[in-house]
Formats: C-alpha cells, sequence, structure tokens
C-alpha cells in the first residue's frame, strides 16, 4: 500500500501552469513559476491522512522540464520515484523492489506530473483564487473530468516561491506538501533522470 500511495502521490508533483482569473498575487506567481521555471529542485515534507492514520515523509527532488522528475524519500523509510519521459520507476529500498509503469506525459493523477508539465493544470482543471492562510496565497484546481485523480488541487506561493500543495484525491485521502529550499535555476541534466535497477532486486510491471 505504501507503494501505491507514493506512486498516486508522485504521478501528481510539479504544479505549474497558466491560469484563469485568481488572486492576482497566487496567479501571477504561477504564472511567473511556469514561464521562468525550467528546472526545479528542493526539499520536501508529505503528510498523508485518510481514515486509518497519518504518515508523514521527507526527503528531496529535482524536476526537469518536460516531463522528467525524480522524488527521493529519505525519512522514514527510503524510496526513490524517477520519470525518465517514458517510464516511471519506483524503487523501494526495503523490499529491495522495483516497479515500473508507463510514464503519461499528460497530468495523470499525482503532484510530481503537474511539476514537471508546465501546461498540464490549465488543460485539465479549472483555477480560481482560494485565499490565504500562513503568508501562503493558494490556488484552487479542480478537475474538468470526473474521472480525475484528484478531487481537488491547491498550489501556495509566497510571493513568486512554491510553499505548498493539497490534494484530495478520489478516495477522500488528503496529501498536504511543504517545499523549501527551492532552486528554480538548478544545474540539471537528462542523464539525471536515468534509472537502472540495481542488482539483485525484483522489477515488476503494473
Amino acid at each position: 500500500m505504501k507503494s501505491t500511495a507514493v506512486i498516486k502521490f508522485l504521478t501528481a508533483v510539479g504544479l505549474s501552469a497558466a491560469m484563469g482569473l485568481a488572486q492576482a498575487g497566487a496567479v501571477d506567481a504561477l504564472k511567473k513559476f511556469n514561464n521562468d521555471a525550467d528546472g526545479i529542485s528542493g526539499r520536501f515534507s508529505q503528510t498523508v491522512k485518510n481514515k486509518k492514520k497519518t504518515q508523514t515523509t521527507s526527503g528531496t527532488f529535482q524536476i526537469l522540464r518536460p516531463g522528467l522528475f525524480k522524488w527521493e524519500y529519505t525519512k522514514p523509510y527510503k524510496q526513490t520515484i524517477v520519470g525518465d519521459g517514458k517510464t516511471i520507476w519506483l524503487y523501494d529500498v526495503d523490499l529491495a523492489q522495483v516497479t515500473k509503469s508507463s510514464q503519461d506525459q499528460t497530468i495523470g493523477d499525482s503532484p510530481a506530473a503537474i511539476l514537471s508539465n508546465k501546461t498540464a493544470l490549465d488543460s485539465s482543471y479549472t483555477l480560481k483564487e482560494d485565499g490565504s492562510a500562513g503568508g501562503i496565497d493558494y490556488v484552487l484546481a479542480t478537475p474538468k473530468k470526473n474521472n480525475a485523480g484528484y478531487q481537488y488541487i491547491r498550489i501556495g506561493f509566497k510571493g513568486d516561491n512554491l510553499a505548498a500543495m493539497q490534494l484530495k484525491d478520489s478516495f477522500g485521502n488528503e496529501t498536504t506538501i511543504s517545499f523549501s529550499a527551492l532552486n528554480t535555476k538548478p544545474n540539471l541534466s537528462r542523464s539525471a533522470f536515468k534509472f537502472t535497477p540495481p542488482k539483485g532486486v525484483d522489477v515488476l510491471s503494473n
């Protein structure tokens, strides 16, 4: 279940898209973020809450647009998710297992894919202003189709800096992500997003 939750979360990070009418500060920040940031790196803290439990994880991420991302969980377990443009690789260190699945270049149902695609939100979601809290201005993204993976996505900015994401999936699970140490001009190459399964691990296909 851990891997399934991570894939759903992931195939959804890179949230950026030109939007419609919203609070000027949040909209301008999102547009600027979309236009200017071809690469993104930083740290994240993620909390997933459902009816049974709440789990918090943290780690680092790298994104190179379009379509490349690496999401590395370091606490409380080690797990790496890589999107190389064609395949999503999920490596669970504890299980010594790699799961691979086809990477859809559309928005899919997750945040990493959103952040790695500049136009995904605008094409698949309706965007509007959603107020401010804790010094963060939010944009609310609601899906245009009923079969989307998320009921809604909220994207938060502090000034021009991506600060937070809040998501509620079709099962009612709520995910909150806080970003820190954000670098919108990292020196990234496409080779950084190649993944080769370590020797001795099981490789499964979805």
